[in-house]
């Protein structure tokens, strides 16, 4: 493996917190209960619809979901200010840079604030590409964003590793090729991370280990 594609939210950006009080914020008027981080991992899915349907026990209603997500950005980009880098991801992209290896930034978070906040914590040199998502594209599955991100990069897919957070991490590197490791700080819990057969990990520096 000579190329890293990394995800951003609860990889790279220690995250967790602030999606799990959004979302207890933005479903505060249905009625529901709290989720604590590990009840939250237990109904994650991606689709993100898919895990509010879960929570909810019925399908989102016509226009249910644009509400529900406007929502949770809000509380989501207040809670984040607290939020910071995992605690080994700085010294991780050195370490990989150092060994000659190239490195890049897939996420499903919107584009323009992914590359603000990248460059806000200065580590935006470390990467040949960041991609988020753009507002004309929805945001559901991660696959069709990482054929068109490898693409744009130029490179071989055998020689890709995929770093992140969710079997949908894993999913678009299986779809273009690639090989994953999926790491434990994120929103999925580790059993059904490992379900899907790839290694997991609980630090990054462990990740790249595999690379």
């Amino acid at each position: 493996m000579r190329h890293i594609v990394w995800d951003w939210n609860g990889t790279l950006f220690h995250d967790i917190d602030a999606v799990v009080g959004a979302t207890n914020a933005v479903f505060e008027p249905y009625g529901l209960g709290s989720y604590d981080v590990e009840g939250f991992r237990a109904v994650y899915t991606r689709p993100i619809w898919t895990t509010y349907e879960r929570m909810l026990g019925r399908p989102l209603e016509d226009g249910e979901w644009a509400r529900l997500d406007q929502g949770f950005h809000d509380h989501y980009h207040r809670l984040m200010l607290e939020c910071g880098l995992a605690a080994d991801a700085l010294s991780t992209l050195r370490s990989w840079e150092r060994e000659g290896g190239t490195q890049s930034l897939l996420s499903m978070w919107w584009h323009e604030r992914l590359v603000a906040k990248v460059a806000e914590y200065g580590i935006d040199r470390h990467f040949t590409r960041v991609d988020g998502l753009l507002h004309t594209e929805p945001g559901g599955h991660k696959a069709e964003c990482m054929v068109a991100h490898l693409k744009a990069l130029d490179v071989d897919p055998g020689d890709v590793l995929v770093i992140g957070d969710s079997v949908d991490d894993a999913h678009a590197a299986q779809h273009v090729g690639a090989r994953a490791v999926l790491y434990t700080g994120g929103m999925t819990g580790r059993g059904d991370l490992e379900a899907f057969g790839v290694p997991v990990v609980d630090t990054l520096a462990n990740a790249i280990d595999y690379a």
